[in-house]
């Protein structure tokens, strides 16, 4: 189901609109700037101050104080309390660990922008019902207190380069020619337009063999030394904070197959361009790496 189109001053949460021009009113929003810091200061032995250790974010809690308002409808007002409720009980959420769900946000001259968490706190009032008038407190946990964009980017990066001992028919110039104790190497790009350091989910699909992935600006690797991919096969690596797993397309995990030196949790598109280049052993130079990813924001 593709999301809700949004206007000025309005926020969409498991499906359900509020804000400007809805049902449910927003009347105020809090939560929305810098996140909760979890700090390692110490303080210092036999002197004055402290010093300061590495800050860290933690969740992210966006508070909405609201009100529905359908007058003269009360079993409405009840059918939209029901509808927030059961966008957060739904067990593919509630029920599965790590799982969260989006909550979208378009302020006036931005683009729609992304938190994702669960509803932590669903409120509401009754006492004037009656009259089609429930006050409604809303908290909403962003576990990653990240702003993503609303648009998912992908890029697919081929080997380009013919390896292994031979060709693949039918041949057209210019032929590059590297021998098979060489994987074949090339370079991509891949943008991320925000602020913060976005994460891609990375898909290798085979045929392909002994395949190691590398952001050139900062020289991090994954490798993969003992993958053999044969056609239609293929490793998903999830670099997202709270997943972070390897799989493969059965479902298995294939973490065991990363080499020890790989750091899946710093593997990130920092703000800007970045050249990806990966190797890999293909004669029919039909091998894919894909990367999707959102982009990243430090604010909205």
């Amino acid at each position: 189901m593709p999301p809700l189109e949004l206007t000025d001053w309005q926020y969409e949460l498991g499906g359900v609109l509020m804000g400007a021009g809805t049902p449910i009113q927003v009347l105020e929003t809090t939560g929305l700037g810098r996140p909760p810091v979890r700090d390692n200061d110490v303080d210092q032995p036999s002197m004055d101050g402290v010093f300061a250790g590495p800050d860290y974010y933690a969740a992210r809690q966006v508070q909405f104080d609201a009100a529905i308002r359908i007058p003269g409808d009360p079993a409405a007002c009840h059918d939209v309390v029901a509808s927030l409720q059961a966008a957060a009980d739904a067990p593919a959420v509630r029920l599965t660990g790590g799982a969260t769900m989006p909550l979208r946000i378009l302020r006036p001259g931005r683009p729609v922008k992304v938190l994702n968490g669960r509803l932590r706190k669903l409120d509401p009032e009754y006492a004037q019902v009656i009259h089609g008038y429930v006050p409604l407190d809303l908290e909403f946990i962003a576990t990653d207190p990240t702003w993503y964009a609303d648009e998912v980017t992908t890029t697919e990066i081929p080997l380009g380069w013919l390896t292994g001992g031979g060709f693949a028919a039918p041949v057209v110039a210019p032929i590059y020619v590297q021998s098979g104790t060489v994987a074949a190497d090339r370079p991509g790009w891949a943008t991320n337009a925000g602020t913060g350091d976005a994460w891609p989910i990375i898909r290798i699909t085979g045929p392909v063999a002994t395949v190691t992935i590398t952001h050139a600006e900062t020289g991090r690797q994954l490798s993969f030394p003992t993958l053999n991919l044969t056609a239609g096969q293929w490793v998903e690596i999830d670099t997202r904070p709270g997943r972070r797993t390897v799989t493969r397309e059965n479902g298995g995990n294939a973490s065991a197959l990363l080499s020890p030196s790989s750091r899946i949790d710093l593997f990130s598109l920092p703000p800007g361009q970045s050249e990806m280049r990966w190797t890999g052993f293909d004669s029919t130079n039909t091998a894919r790496m894909r990367l999707t990813w959102r982009d990243a924001y430090t604010a909205l």
